[in-house]
């Protein structure tokens, strides 16, 4: 579900009413549609935290003086977007990667396997036999899912488990942050695509995680308690109003 905040932010900006406008052509249109449905619209990064540029006028949207960067050419796209994802960046432009690219200019860079309007959450997902087998072989590939594996399954059931404590009323500000702060971490070391160095860090993250899953868990017991207790007081509670009842029919009836 995307921000309400998001789309609004989006739909009163320059550039949003200008790429939807009849006079661009389709596929220009179709970047708008994109970002709706991305990762960053999800949290709220619009077309101006990236492409900068003045979004509150149009006559200004596009002026380098306000910050208008434009889309970038293929050899600026690790500092275009290294500009938010700065130990990402730094990670992949000392990995195989990043110096291929570098090198080449024909390396993968982060639009390779993330889009660049559409992306979507990183996941495992990302590495497959399609993508990868474009550049080279799956082989170092499918060993650096395998070594991700363990962490990423435990993010993935820390970050459920969160969400339905939210629900349950439960404050999880602190398990989010060390959540995030594991996530974060080891999203960075990823684009390293150094397996050995994900291998020998994934037990320091999952030491960490199942800190945070010990925590996790801990809450729900108290919820369980509290459940079970209040319906233990329910039951006392209808227990004695019964006690009450009979008391007063049975004091009624001497009385009469």
């Amino acid at each position: 579900m995307l921000s309400p905040w998001a789309i609004a932010k989006g739909e009163i900006s320059a550039c949003i009413q200008c790429h939807t406008s009849d006079s661009m052509d389709s596929r220009m249109q179709q970047l708008v549609q994109e970002w709706r449905g991305s990762w960053h619209a999800k949290n709220n990064v619009s077309c101006h935290d990236c492409h900068g540029g003045a979004v509150e006028d149009a006559s200004m949207s596009m002026s380098h003086q306000r910050g208008f960067k434009g889309s970038p050419e293929s050899k600026e796209i690790p500092e275009f977007c290294g500009t938010c994802h700065i130990a990402i960046k730094d990670n992949y432009l000392d990995s195989g990667h990043g110096k291929t690219f570098l090198d080449t200019g024909e390396g993968p860079s982060c639009v390779t396997c993330h889009g660049s309007h559409d992306i979507q959450q990183a996941s495992m997902d990302i590495i497959g036999e399609q993508l990868c087998s474009q550049c080279h072989s799956y082989e170092r590939a499918k060993e650096m899912k395998q070594a991700l594996f363990l962490v990423e399954s435990k993010l993935n059931t820390i970050s459920q488990n969160l969400k339905r404590l939210k629900v349950l009323g439960i404050a999880t500000e602190r398990q989010e942050k060390a959540y995030f702060r594991n996530h974060a971490g080891f999203r960075t070391l990823f684009h390293s695509i150094d397996v050995d160095a994900v291998r020998a860090k994934s037990s320091d993250y999952t030491q960490s995680l199942e800190a945070i899953e010990g925590e996790i868990s801990e809450s729900f017991k108290q919820l369980a308690f509290r459940r079970n207790f209040s319906a233990y007081l329910f039951l006392v509670f209808i227990g004695l109003s019964i006690v009450v009842f009979l008391l007063s029919k049975s004091y009624g009836q001497k009385n009469s």
